[in-house]
């Protein structure tokens, strides 16, 4: 048999060092639960005040849809009546 180990023994880790470890777990899952709830109100905020401007969004967007429409016809138009 080889002199490497084929499964090797597995290393005893210092209690302070699993003691760090599972504190800085913990800490890392509160620091993110923290600022995960302080970005939702943020974010919900920000929807809120999406929801309120819609309808004025939408209203703009539809008008200036509208007027490109007839650019494009009057356009149109004239192209047809110049041709002839």
């Amino acid at each position: 048999m080889s002199a490497v180990e084929l499964n090797p023994r597995p290393v005893r880790v210092s209690p302070l060092i699993k003691f760090t470890r599972w504190s800085l777990l913990g800490l890392g899952i509160l620091y993110g639960a923290f600022h995960h709830n302080r970005f939702s109100k943020i974010e919900n905020a920000r929807r809120e005040k999406e929801e309120a401007e819609r309808p004025a969004r939408e209203a703009r967007l539809a008008a200036e849809k509208k007027r490109a429409s007839e650019a494009e016809i009057k356009y149109l138009g004239e192209l047809m009546t110049t041709n002839k």
